[in-house]
């Protein structure tokens, strides 16, 4: 069942989502080499619970940690370990969630730690722009499938594949509500865009082949060839006035939907 949010409940996503991308923002000023992904977990969780709200990924469906940390090839869902040193050249991707007054923000980034090769960079830039293509179809009136065909499209004709076996969700009282949002196929098919609907939008992006796989720990995602991904994700809610990218003022001025 997919569920239309009213201003009160987008307002308090809308926290939720400011912490969020604060956070890592903050975590993506501190990323040196030498650090380790625990060190960053340990920094992730200290500001959520600060700020007074709660870690949405610590002990959902058993996971260890309130931070998803992947490195390189690894795609998605990476545990943060005291033994995990990020070092130079390393392509790391940081995804968070919190959990404010019973509603959720979800989002992630992927940053390049030092000096890395111009076609990661490009990487970065495709996934991230990916994104964007995504959310600019998130119009009243539009289909589901509209958002994964612009980001396929995109990144297709990038010359970079986009992950199928994972993908976008609905958000709202719950980490991962309906509808799901794939990040490819044909534009016009699933539920129409309502004002109200929260969805977070997240490309992941391949150097190879489109193939992943679950590695023993039975979390991280990791490319089948190797290849290097990218990650990058927003919460956004539809409005009359367009997308809404929950981190950030409403698009209208106001609150409305």
């Amino acid at each position: 069942m997919i569920v239309r949010r009213s201003e009160a409940e987008l307002e308090k996503m809308h926290q939720a989502n400011v912490l969020v991308a604060n956070v890592l923002e903050d975590l993506s000023q501190s990323l040196e080499p030498g650090m380790t992904t625990a060190d960053l977990d340990r920094m992730a969780e200290r500001s959520i619970r600060q700020a007074g709200a709660e870690p949405a990924f610590k002990g959902y469906r058993g996971f260890p940690a309130t931070l998803c940390v992947s490195i390189n090839d690894e795609v998605v869902h990476g545990i943060p370990s005291p033994k995990r040193v990020i070092r130079e050249g390393d392509v790391v991707s940081l995804d968070l969630g919190s959990v404010v007054e019973g509603f959720y923000g979800d989002g992630a980034i992927t940053v390049a730690v030092g000096e890395v090769s111009e076609s990661l960079r490009r990487l970065l830039e495709v996934t991230e722009t990916a994104l964007d293509k995504g959310i600019e179809a998130v119009k009243v009136g539009n289909r589901v499938s509209d958002i994964g065909h612009a980001v396929q499209s995109y990144v297709e004709s990038q010359g970079f594949s986009v992950v199928r076996d994972f993908v976008g969700h609905g958000i709202g009282t719950a980490l991962h509500e309906d509808p799901q949002v794939p990040n490819y196929g044909e534009p016009g098919k699933g539920p129409r865009l309502l004002p109200g609907m929260a969805l977070a939008i997240e490309p992941m992006v391949n150097v190879g082949a489109h193939f992943v796989k679950t590695l023993s720990d039975n979390w991280t995602v990791v490319t089948m060839d190797g290849s290097y991904s990218a990650h990058f994700e927003r919460s956004v809610a539809v409005t009359e006035n367009g997308p809404w990218i929950l981190s950030r003022p409403h698009p209208s001025g106001g609150n409305g939907v």
